[in-house]
């Protein structure tokens, strides 16, 4: 199933998306989508709203250099252990919504990424249980002023700004995620193009790794890491990330 939030003439909404009569449409859900959700009955045609980023997590845990080729291309070796950090809840976009070059700022990244979306309040949870705490699956953006990271020596401020994780277009619930390929365009040029059966550390091991230090919450976030080929972005571009069995993720780019 595929889960959006949207927003429609009335307002707000968490929606399935699905086909009615030969249309795509949104399903408005009643409440909360991480349990069984129940439909209020109403519904529009997909043309008729806008995607919004498909959840409003509380926290966003990224992994660093989780792609071997990565961290080479960072200049050092893969690391042993996961390396985390956070992105603020105020850096969320959705798709189609700009992200916003800081004047302060002369070289900002794209890094496409798998996300992971928790479905439920989770501590201390083994790898071999992690499954059950996942509520599917969407595509994230690891924007990233590399200035600013490599000037601070750690990553909230180059990592942290506004507009700097487009998350979506929407959570596929029902997907296997071991492998699938992985893709960053430019302006239509290929720029990162890998399989997550890459990941150094998977995501069994990285919920079991990040709920002994955190509680996750039902629509945290977690960014399993980009594989190489990240590089910058400028005034004009256009960003789409795909991730096969989810969809595209495309957001413009713009000087604050």
């Amino acid at each position: 199933m595929r889960i959006a939030r949207i927003a429609h003439s009335e307002g707000f909404a968490y929606a399935a998306l699905g086909d009615a009569d030969g249309q795509e449409v949104a399903l408005e859900i009643a409440e909360q989508p991480f349990v069984k959700p129940t439909f209020s009955g109403r519904k529009w045609p997909l043309a008729d709203v806008r995607l919004l980023a498909p959840v409003l997590p509380t926290k966003v845990v990224c992994i660093g250099k989780n792609y071997a080729d990565h961290a080479r291309e960072m200049g050092g070796e893969p690391p042993a252990d996961p390396v985390m950090f956070i992105k603020p809840s105020t850096s969320v976009i959705g798709p189609n919504a700009a992200i916003k070059l800081p004047a302060d700022s002369s070289r900002v990244d794209f890094e496409g990424e798998l996300a992971v979306v928790i479905g439920q309040p989770c501590k201390d949870v083994p790898a071999e249980k992690a499954a059950s705490v996942i509520f599917g699956y969407t595509i994230g953006n690891d924007v990233t002023a590399r200035d600013q990271q490599k000037a601070d020596g750690q990553w909230t401020r180059g990592k942290g700004h506004d507009s700097f994780c487009p998350l979506g277009p929407w959570v596929e619930t029902q997907l296997k995620a071991e492998d699938l390929a992985i893709r960053t365009e430019l302006d239509g040029e290929v720029k990162q193009d890998s399989r997550t059966s890459l990941l150094l550390h998977d995501i069994p091991e990285l919920i079991e790794w990040i709920t002994r230090v955190m509680t996750l919450l039902p629509g945290d976030v977690i960014l399993t890491g980009t594989p190489a080929g990240v590089g910058p972005m400028k005034d004009g571009q256009s960003v789409s990330v795909t991730v096969e069995g989810i969809g595209t993720l495309t957001n413009p780019v713009v000087t604050k």
